[in-house]
């Protein structure tokens, strides 16, 4: 079966962020992944990863201003120097962290100059990163949770990224988004092989644990092994009733260790 990284800003809130990866660790996770970092200085969190022995699996690059609802700068045009600060700032975390990938969250626009601006934005962030192993990720969110998002389909997403054109742009591969806008997930998983750098989990449609609603996913993560795929698999969902409750899938499918 796949590896499972904890999402530590969905998973173990019942602790304060920086006590969730000893949190995870406990349960038997081997690699942690979250949204944003920025809170706390980059040392403090790779002392925590090397402390409980965890890897460092994937971040966000900042969304721009939370409070006004921004989801990221990457399409939004006129706003490349500021996209370019955040990339600067993340690097700051990926290099103290081991982490080999960041999200680049592309942010609530449409049309060509968005286009023009998404492509210009992560050829550039492409070329500053690849110098040190990093891979930049670009992920379709439904429009149920993320309504006016730029990206809203794994086909949109494959076409800015060959549009980019870099090495190290790649499909973060939400299994959740991907079900809400496009369903026939097999088939997805078959024909998306060797273009996702990271996969995401969580029920549909609830966005609880990966063993409730109408998604198979013992099923899907046994179909990633079979096509060959040896990376991380984000745990990015919202528990039923607490964390550790709800690792019950987790075990009984061999993922984790039992307690």
């Amino acid at each position: 079966m796949p590896k499972l990284a904890a999402n530590l800003s969905w998973l173990f809130t019942e602790v304060p962020f920086l006590d969730r990866f000893e949190a995870a660790a406990r349960a038997g996770f081997r690699a942690v992944e979250f949204l944003q970092p920025y809170e706390f200085p980059p040392q403090e969190i790779a002392a925590r990863l090397k402390r409980h022995g965890l890897e460092h699996a994937l971040f966000n690059l900042p969304p721009g201003d939370a409070a006004k609802g921004e989801r990221g700068l990457a399409a939004l045009p006129g706003r490349e120097a500021e996209f370019m600060r955040t990339v600067a700032r993340a690097l700051d975390y990926a290099t103290a962290t081991g982490c080999p990938r960041i999200h680049a969250l592309a942010g609530n626009a449409s049309g060509a100059e968005a286009e023009a601006a998404y492509v210009a934005n992560l050829r550039a962030a492409a070329d500053v990163l690849a110098p040190h192993g990093i891979t930049v990720t670009v992920e379709a969110l439904n429009t149920h949770d993320a309504p006016g998002y730029f990206l809203s389909t794994t086909g949109a997403a494959l076409r800015m990224i060959d549009r980019i054109g870099r090495g190290n742009v790649s499909l973060q591969f939400d299994l959740y988004h991907c079900q809400i806008m496009e369903g026939d997930l097999g088939r997805h998983v078959r024909d998306l092989a060797g273009r996702f750098a990271h996969v995401q989990i969580a029920g549909v449609p609830e966005r609880c644990e990966p063993d409730v609603g109408e998604v198979n996913y013992a099923y899907l993560l046994d179909l990633l092994d079979e096509t060959g795929y040896a990376g991380w698999v984000g745990c990015e969902y919202r528990p039923k009733a607490g964390t550790l409750t709800g690792l019950g899938w987790a075990r009984r499918w061999g993922v984790i260790p039992r307690q």
